[in-house]
């Protein structure tokens, strides 16, 4: 999670008493207009660059602990989370600290620095060999997907934020005598990382990604936490999912499905020829077996076709004159069943 200047609330546009789903539906209607995968060109590196923020501040905001952090220290919200957990396995070690206090100190003086020092001698958190080793915590983002990316799999680049050595005093916490101002004695700061995640092919709305060993350092010599992703599926112009089928609406013209017709038909890879049956009714659906999503055993769901008959916007003389024709023919009333249905009711 990268450093942003913005206040986090104003990046979701939600007021500072906005509930957790308020932040929610924030988020997901921001993400759907900034998602990269919808833009191209200049106007993409922009919405890159939004997107990025975006998942920042949900992050923070959609974890009711770190939210609480962040509205009690603002942008230094993860220095004082590091100082907190440094605090509590000295603490375990030493018996507690009773009357520290995160917003000013020990209850009877002192400041913040002054404990990382009381804890660590000016040493880095890695530097503390006291105490058990303690495991890393784990994060946890969000990965939007369009329909293309599940059904081929996809690598996502995904930026967070972990302890470094601290350029300021090299990792020491002290300059000249004093608590290092840049990393409040701790020895370490939050820098941005970028690595990248492959997302399996197939996978639903809703699943978490597992990333083993990419989470926050472990302290001691306790090992990562682990990175999950929480995987979207956007919504697509043409196809709708259920589960691994897609449905498509696909429009014929009248003669074309009463005469029957080959036609070509959308899939998420290249069209494919398709063949209407004669008499097709408009509510009429089409099966391409196989043409679906992966499925987690395998294979792929299926593609449903389903039919739309659609009449032209005007008509010709020439076809006026063949509708004229069909009309003299004597049809059975379509609408039969439906007012015996409506006197019975």
């Amino acid at each position: 999670m990268a450093t942003t200047s913005r206040d986090y609330y104003q990046v979701l546009g939600v007021p500072r008493s906005a509930s957790a789903e308020d932040i929610k539906k924030a988020y997901r209607r921001l993400a759907r207009q900034y998602h990269p995968d919808l833009h191209t060109g200049g106007k993409k590196v922009e919405m890159e660059k939004k997107f990025k923020e975006l998942n920042e501040a949900h992050e923070v905001l959609s974890d009711p602990d770190k939210r609480k952090k962040y509205d009690q220290y603002g942008a230094d919200w993860e220095q004082a989370e590091a100082y907190e957990r440094a605090r509590q396995q000295a603490g375990a070690g030493a018996g507690g600290f009773g009357g520290a206090d995160m917003r000013g100190g020990f209850a009877g003086g002192g400041d913040f620095s002054d404990i990382f020092e009381n804890l660590f001698g000016g040493r880095t958190r890695a530097g503390a060999t006291r105490g058990f080793a303690v495991q890393g915590e784990d994060l946890e983002t969000e990965a939007d997907l369009t329909l293309r990316e599940v059904l081929t799999g996809v690598t996502k680049r995904v930026t967070l934020r972990e302890p470094e050595s601290c350029p300021t005093c090299q990792g020491g916490g002290r300059l000249k005598g004093r608590p290092c101002p840049t990393c409040l004695g701790s020895g370490s700061v939050m820098e941005s990382k970028t690595i990248e995640v492959r997302i399996p092919a197939g996978v639903q709305d809703g699943t978490r990604v597992r990333v083993a060993g990419k989470g926050q350092p472990g302290m001691n010599g306790g090992r990562r936490g682990d990175l999950y992703l929480h995987v979207h599926i956007l919504p697509d112009p043409v196809f709708r999912q259920q589960g691994s089928d897609l449905h498509v609406t696909l429009p014929v013209w009248p003669w074309e499905a009463a005469l029957g017709a080959e036609v070509m038909a959308p899939t998420l890879g290249e069209p494919v020829r398709v063949k209407i049956p004669p008499g097709s009714k408009a509510d009429g659906k089409l099966r391409l077996k196989g043409k679906g999503l992966p499925t987690a055993a395998g294979g792929h769901g299926d593609l449903f076709l389903h039919l739309h008959i659609v009449m032209p916007s005007s008509l010709s003389d020439e076809e006026r004159k063949h509708y004229e024709q069909l009309k003299r023919l004597r049809h059975d009333d379509p609408r039969v069943d439906l007012l015996a249905a409506a006197q019975r009711g």
